[in-house]
């Protein structure tokens, strides 16, 4: 009897945590420059429902991932989002940052972005707050890979500027 109360109690626990709702709000962003291009390729990865609160909470109107119908407003309201929420400086001059696409699966969302061309960044500087509109506990763990070395670092709101050197 003790064997099959355990199985119910971990079922439980694997069920909930393949509920929609989560306990912690965490996205990520990654800013990989590409020597070949000399540009910073950007991934951004939210959960979808995180990510759909967030823009309907800033633009006011409902936003649904997964259905075709919304895709033209979804790209219009990420670029918008992207551009308020995320700024990349490096050598000391801001770089214009391009969006690119998303990507979405039944459980989360990467944001494609793409700098402007920069020669050999050694100063970058960052101002990530994406979902800092929603969570008022809103983690955003950035990592930056120059030349095939990775620093990473976590931000918690409300910080959202990091500093690193390579």
């Amino acid at each position: 009897m003790k064997k099959y109360f355990v199985f119910f109690i971990i079922s439980l626990f694997v069920m909930a945590s393949f509920s929609k709702k989560h306990p912690y709000h965490v996205g990520s962003v990654e800013m990989n420059y590409n020597s070949k291009s000399k540009n910073f390729e950007i991934t951004g990865r939210f959960f979808l429902d995180d990510l759909e609160n967030g823009l309907s909470k800033k633009y006011g109107k409902p936003f649904h991932f997964n259905d075709p119908k919304y895709k033209p407003q979804l790209n219009e309201a990420l670029k918008n989002y992207s551009s308020e929420y995320f700024k990349l400086k490096t050598n000391n001059q801001f770089l214009k940052i391009n969006f690119v696409g998303y990507e979405e699966d039944s459980e989360s969302v990467n944001v494609y972005l793409e700098s402007e061309s920069v020669s050999n960044p050694k100063k970058i500087e960052a101002a990530v707050s994406f979902l800092y509109n929603l969570f008022d506990d809103q983690i955003n763990i950035v990592h930056i890979i120059v030349d095939g070395e990775r620093k990473s670092e976590k931000l918690t709101y409300p910080n959202r500027y990091l500093y690193q050197q390579f």
